[in-house]
């Protein structure tokens, strides 16, 4: 997006403060200049310091949380950013702002080559223009024997030599991959991404506990001697659980390590809290052994997130909605999510994830991995004004990025 402006309006915003972890009752957050120039207590605010600045109502029992972040999302409101179509994406960029997740890395999914590249060069410029954060690419490096949703027509090992020609078609903005550690040439793959500043995220595998955790580990080594990376920064897992076998007490599989690693803090896990995707109580167990601050909370939304059920595509794949429940066909595996980020905080919260943990695995975590968090995903002076106001029950009331506030 572009830099805040000093000409950006000034605004005052009361109710809980929700960031960093902690929940501070009774705050204000004063916003100049797409800025935020304070965060804090109610008690501490000096409003002789911001005369003039207009103060947005909302209702009793409000909360203000930082702008959220989702690592994955394939699209919403009709618009699916594997399409190519540049007016679709933007759409679908839109709808994501305004409904409360103002920093997003648009997803891919796997798909012929010539497609995959005609995609990256439509989405560099939204990422030049600062509406998306940059790209991530669900594949094609991927197993077969897992690959859900993604077309196996595509999926190929590793090719440095497509690698290459997808890092120049994205001109910088591919910020993550998901790839498979099990397939031959993973390794070279993980050296290549992290000498571009790309974080490998594992997934969509069929590799067991061992080769997980040693291609995790390996990936994380990389990236602490890799220059362009934050000093937070850390491989990701693509949706744990999904795209994967399940957790065995004699196969344990990829999810033991994924979550025996995020529970040291080498890894970040992506949850698609969204009900669907994982049970309640599977999120709280993650949340309970991996901690808030190693999970980022996702929607691998696709282009039927804020529309009713009905026939949709994903890349190539035919997907039908029902009850809100993307598969492909009316009976195949799922198909990507129809919620939004803040939907999925609230079902995180219902499942007894408590408030300040939920908000930070979807501001503050997915920040961090991007190397983003001097700007976005926390709420306290200095930071870009990307501010959610949300009601009693989670629902969304306002939305500000760089300090303006977007039509609802």
């Amino acid at each position: 997006m572009p830099e805040p402006s000093d000409a950006a309006p000034a605004y005052v915003l009361r109710g809980a403060l929700l960031t960093d972890g902690a929940c501070t009752a009774d705050a204000v957050v004063a916003v100049t200049g797409g800025r935020i120039a304070y965060a804090g207590p109610a008690g501490g605010y000096d409003a002789a310091q911001f005369t003039g600045a207009e103060e947005i109502p909302l209702p009793p029992g409000s909360s203000l949380l930082p702008g959220l972040v989702d690592l994955h999302c394939h699209g919403a409101a009709g618009g699916g950013f594997p399409t190519g179509d540049g007016r679709a994406c933007r759409q679908a960029v839109d709808f994501m702002h305004r409904n409360g997740t103002t920093t997003l890395l648009a997803s891919l999914v796997t798909a012929p080559a010539d497609e995959l590249l005609r995609a990256l060069g439509v989405l560099r410029p939204l990422a030049a223009e600062g509406l998306v954060a940059g790209i991530h690419a669900e594949g094609p490096f991927l197993s077969r024997a897992r690959c859900g949703a993604q077309d196996p027509r595509w999926l190929r090992d590793p090719d440095p030599g497509l690698l290459r020609d997808m890092l120049e078609a994205a001109g910088g903005a591919l910020r993550t991959m998901t790839y498979a550690p099990e397939l031959p040439g993973a390794g070279e793959l993980l050296r290549m991404l992290t000498q571009h500043g790309v974080t490998p995220s594992l997934g969509h595998t069929t590799a067991d506990a061992r080769t997980t955790a040693a291609s995790l580990a390996e990936a994380a080594d990389l990236i602490g001697a890799a220059p362009g990376f934050g000093p937070h920064a850390r491989p990701t897992v693509t949706h744990l659980f999904n795209g994967m076998p399940p957790l065995h007490h004699r196969s344990p599989g990829p999810a033991a390590a994924c979550l025996r690693l995020a529970g040291a803090g080498t890894a970040v896990v992506e949850l698609i809290g969204d009900g669907v995707h994982l049970d309640p109580e599977t999120v709280r167990m993650v949340f309970d052994l991996a901690g808030a601050g190693n999970i980022a909370l996702v929607t691998d939304s696709m282009a039927a997130a804020g529309l009713p059920d009905g026939n949709y595509t994903l890349g190539t794949s035919e997907v039908v909605v029902h009850d809100g429940v993307a598969t492909l066909g009316s009976n195949g595996p799922l198909a990507g999510g129809t919620a939004t980020l803040l939907e999925v905080v609230r079902t995180t919260v219902a499942a007894g994830v408590s408030p300040a943990d939920a908000v930070l695995a979807a501001t503050l975590v997915p920040a961090q991995v991007l190397g983003l968090e001097a700007e976005i995903g926390s709420l306290r002076a200095g930071t870009r004004a990307d501010v959610v106001a949300v009601g009693p029950d989670f629902e969304l009331v306002t939305v500000l990025r760089g300090g303006y506030i977007l039509p609802a």
